[in-house]
């Protein structure tokens, strides 16, 4: 689905033309003419013959995701798994348009508050019970239930009373749902918003059974006799650090069109060995490849993808820890490193230097946000040492003289690694202090990001949907994705009004304002905007990947 070979500018062109392809799915419904509520149906595909190759597809996701339960997951790999085994009430087609899934229909009230969603009569889980709003209602409220700790229960911000169940502020019933029968749910918004339907495809939405979840909720995931999904592939096996093995839900809806006997996931943390293991033909597949080899693949191997990815790798700052608990500090260490040197030098992947935390490519206010924004200051193609060096004497530490040693972690990872030791390289010779780099397995290194227990670490964001919101909201101080331990009364306040205002430019406004904070408070040091450098064998065919890092495995098929 994506070319094989891309300079930088049609990186960006085909970046840009992929968001305003997420601008356009955001669209509700055009009204009836007749003033009728707005209704959306379900065209399903007609099924085509199988192919005769064995349809077996193996990809490599380099890490175990830290769970695959829809209300707790928080990372790329483990959503891509999920979303291969559940379904929302909508999901997405190839052209990325969000389309009708658990629920074959709704309507959506005049003044775009009320949504009612009518779900499939064939909606089942894999053990053959029916999928019912009961469901969805347990799902949604087990999210904002402040004891289930949901990283993500701030997307349940524009639902009615969403930000204050999860807050503990009211009973979890008043969350704005409701069970109409077994098959009808209604959802109350607590203000209309242009991207709601992508938010509704959101996994942390998907359903979940409460017979199951309860009775084991740490482990019901992870175990392929409790594991009941409702999408296109169940859980039939798990080793960690091996494989996880999905096969078809025989229960789906959509079944006649899923073509794979197999969608394997392998965990490969060595981006080279997973790397030698595609071109050997062991592996049809791989999430990331080693930057170094980026120059000979793009000549070479038919194979590699650079496609796109609406994100920002960046640094995050404790800003309770010390030294970085000075605003001056962090500021330092942002300007001592070299953006452009970083992405033409080690990710080699047609990434851009980052000079704003929300990326390039978001279309809001009638305009780019980020180019909007501005860039903070930030040189994107040389470091600033002279700033550097004057804003660390200013903390104290002339010439790096007295400061302490300090530690970057990040999870294991070549290319983490690679950029991690050209950065630390930067701070040594820029402002003459010593940095130590500490890898942490990915299980270990997200606990312990999300705990506060480091100084410096690495980090990425992938936007939800196609909006500032997603990258903005994480630092909101209940954000359970507030990894920086930073809290901004008026950060919130902006944010929250923001979420709540239905005029796009106004709503632009507030938003720069939130992200101003941001970047005067330096808790982030942005790198660079995300593209997705992979590989996927030629002979895989109908898989599709969104620039907000989902992949999507019910079409595809081996042809070789």
């Amino acid at each position: 689905m994506f070319k094989r070979s891309f300079s930088l500018l049609l990186v960006l062109v085909l970046v840009v033309a992929a968001f305003v392809g997420c601008a356009q799915k955001s669209e509700e419904p055009a009204p009836a003419n007749d003033g009728e509520q707005d209704k959306t149906k379900a065209e399903e595909p007609a099924p085509s013959e199988a192919p005769k190759e064995p349809q077996v597809i193996t990809y490599n996701l380099e890490a175990d995701p830290e769970t695959i339960d829809p209300q707790l997951n928080t990372s790329v790999g483990g959503s891509i798994i999920i979303s291969n085994m559940f379904e929302g009430l909508v999901t997405f087609d190839e052209n990325l348009k969000p389309v009708p899934g658990a629920a074959e229909s709704w309507e959506i009230s005049d003044d775009k508050l009320v949504w009612t969603f009518h779900l499939r009569e064939d909606a089942k889980w894999s053990d053959g019970k029916p999928v019912t709003a009961q469901d969805f209602e347990y799902a949604w409220k087990r999210a904002v239930t402040p004891e289930t700790a949901c990283e993500y229960a701030y997307q349940f911000d524009l639902i009615k009373n969403g930000t204050k169940c999860y807050q503990g502020e009211v009973p979890v019933d008043e969350l704005g749902v409701k069970v109409i029968d077994d098959k009808t749910f209604e959802v109350t918004l607590e203000a209309a918003a242009s991207y709601m339907i992508e938010i509704f495809g959101f996994p942390t939405l998907y359903p979940v059974r409460k017979d199951i979840v309860e009775k084991d909720p740490e482990g019901w995931s992870f175990n392929p006799e409790t594991a009941v999904s409702n999408g296109p592939f169940k859980l039939a096996s798990y080793t960690q650090n091996d494989v996880m093995k999905l096969v078809p839900n025989e229960e789906y809806w959509g079944r006649d069109n899923v073509k794979l006997d197999e969608l394997n996931f392998v965990f490969i943390t060595e981006q080279s060995t997973a790397l030698s293991a595609m071109e050997a033909g062991d592996l049809d597949g791989i999430d990331n490849v080693p930057n170094q080899e980026i120059p000979r693949l793009q000549a070479e191997n038919e194979d590699f993808i650079i496609a796109p990815h609406l994100g920002t790798y960046f640094y995050v700052f404790n800003v309770e820890e010390k030294p970085f608990d000075d605003v001056k500090v962090r500021k330092a260490f942002s300007k001592a490193i070299d953006r452009n040197a970083i992405v033409t030098t080690v990710t080699l992947g047609g990434q851009v230097p980052a000079t704003g935390f929300v990326p390039l490519g978001i279309m809001t206010g009638g305009e780019d946000f980020r180019k909007a924004g501005g860039d903070y200051g930030v040189d994107p193609m040389a470091a600033q040492v002279e700033e550097a060096q004057k804003l660390l004497a200013e903390a104290g530490y002339p010439n790096g003289e007295g400061f302490p040693k300090v530690t970057l972690k990040y999870n294991t990872s070549e290319n983490h690694k690679r950029i991690a030791e050209a950065i630390q390289e930067m701070w040594k010779k820029n402002l003459n202090v010593e940095v130590e780099l500490e890898n942490m397995e990915w299980r270990v290194f997200i606990p312990a990001r999300q705990n506060g227990e480091f100084q410096i670490a690495r980090h990425g964001w992938i936007g939800d949907y196609n909006h500032p919101m997603t990258f903005l909201d994480m630092f909101l101080s209940d954000s359970g994705n507030n990894d920086a331990q930073w809290k901004n009364e008026e950060f919130d306040k902006l944010i929250l009004e923001a979420k709540v205002t239905a005029d796009e430019k106004k709503a632009a406004e507030l938003m720069h304002k939130a992200e101003d904070l941001i970047m005067e408070d330096q808790i982030v040091m942005p790198i660079y905007y995300y593209t997705h450098p992979m590989m996927m064998g030629q002979h895989v065919k109908g898989w599709y990947r969104s620039p907000l890092g989902s992949m999507y495995f019910k079409n595809a098929y081996v042809e070789k």
